[in-house]
């Protein structure tokens, strides 16, 4: 994982316009269904810690007003970065971000037991990644398989995950080969690996290579099987970094660290492939530092995109067209911090939660239901080197 170093600019004002005289992106907010309801959320943050450090957080979000309050600290071992949770809420899963494991080249899979009434943490297992620096994690439709990508080993694996949320040894290791044309494309570096929305194909971005490869996975094995030919190309030295379907099925996002872009893609769910749409810059015309996108996530209600950019370190918001997967520009936000890397956005798609790497913190923004753009909420936490966030609904122990 890379890890580089602010300009920012709004556009696109609230308008008095009616219905009909909105923009097509604006008038579909306008007419859609209500966003569920809820006080407050759950978040789990994922860090940079080193091993004796508390390297798990757990926070309470408000979303009426923003404000995140600590729950938990936990010691889940070095740099848990990435993480993610069964849809039960039992299971936590991080990848251990680093580079070598029990005296071997390699990082570390951790499956956590969560308590349902407080929402604390108890180590199950812990297994080799095979490869070094593991920087994402996710489970597969049926909650068997566990799948990392491993990116300084350039390689994806898949773990099954046993009746007690346990992790077995990888099963399925699969290494990349080849390169791109820049600097950071020598080899092959595996950044994301998820499955599609019916759980029919794996895919496995890989920025060294500038493509998303897919596979097939057999669910009561766990093995991986890769199709014959990449599932998406980008140009040379995009260097894609994490991909995300919208809600319908239809279309995916394909947000791409080196050149700041974000593709926008049509899906076709029988051979497992990606057309490109469209593709806009995540960054103001006129900024000319440096920077580097990081993640990428469409708001539930599947009306709007964001993307996140370190170096300029701002939220890009998009308006997505529901009929053609096309993107318009909305505003570039402030993170009010430095090195803005993981996002999220709560299940009700009130909120949005920046982890800022470098300046330590998590700021929060409310989001208008009406046109995407982001404002402060002017609450913030103070987290050691956050990396990933995870919002869930609360446990019983953890409410108010």
């Amino acid at each position: 994982m890379t890890l580089f170093p602010t300009s920012r600019r709004n556009f696109l004002k609230k308008t008095s316009l009616g219905l009909a005289g909105l923009p097509w992106f604006l008038q579909a907010c306008a007419s859609g269904k209500a966003a569920q309801k809820a006080s407050s959320y759950f978040v789990y943050v994922g860090t940079y810690a080193k091993p004796d450090q508390d390297s798990i957080f757990g926070y309470r979000l408000n979303v009426e007003t923003g404000e995140l309050t600590r729950l938990l600290a936990v010691k889940g071992g070095e740099s848990p970065s990435f993480l993610t949770l069964d849809s039960k809420q039992k299971y936590l899963y991080t990848v251990n971000e680093i580079g070598n494991y029990n005296n071997a080249k390699s990082g570390a899979v951790s499956a956590f037991a969560v308590d349902p009434g407080t929402g604390q943490l108890t180590l199950l297992n812990q297994q080799a990644s095979e490869g070094t620096s593991p920087c994402y994690i996710s489970l597969d439709k049926t909650e068997k398989v566990a799948l990392a990508a491993n990116y300084g080993g350039g390689n994806v694996i898949s773990l099954p995950i046993q009746a007690n949320g346990s992790l077995k040894k990888a099963v399925g290791n699969e290494q990349h080969q080849g390169s791109s044309v820049s600097n950071r494309q020598t080899g092959p570096h595996a950044h994301c690996i998820i499955s599609d929305p019916k759980n029919n194909f794996i895919f496995a971005v890989d920025l060294g290579l500038d493509q998303v490869l897919g596979y097939r996975l057999d669910t009561k094995t766990a093995k991986l099987t890769r199709a014959a030919q990449p599932a998406f190309q980008t140009k040379p030295g995009a260097g894609p970094r994490h991909l995300t379907f919208h809600p319908n099925g239809q279309f995916a996002f394909l947000i791409c660290e080196l050149n700041s872009t974000i593709i926008a893609l049509a899906y076709n769910a029988s051979q497992g492939t990606f057309t490109e749409i469209q593709a806009l810059s995540t960054l103001p015309a006129d900024f000319t530092g440096e920077s580097y996108c990081a993640d990428v996530h469409v708001s539930p209600d599947g009306k709007f995109l964001y993307g996140s950019n370190r170096g300029h370190n701002s939220v890009a918001v998009f308006g997505i067209n529901p009929a053609t997967g096309q993107l318009t520009p909305v505003q570039h936000v402030s993170t009010q911090g430095n090195w803005p890397r993981n996002f999220a956005i709560d299940p009700s798609g009130k909120i949005l939660l920046v982890a800022n790497e470098r300046s330590d913190d998590i700021f929060t923004f409310r989001i208008d239901p009406g046109t995407g753009q982001l404002t402060s909420t002017g609450f913030s936490a103070q987290v050691p080197k956050p990396v990933c966030l995870r919002v869930i609904s609360e446990f019983g122990g953890t409410k108010k």
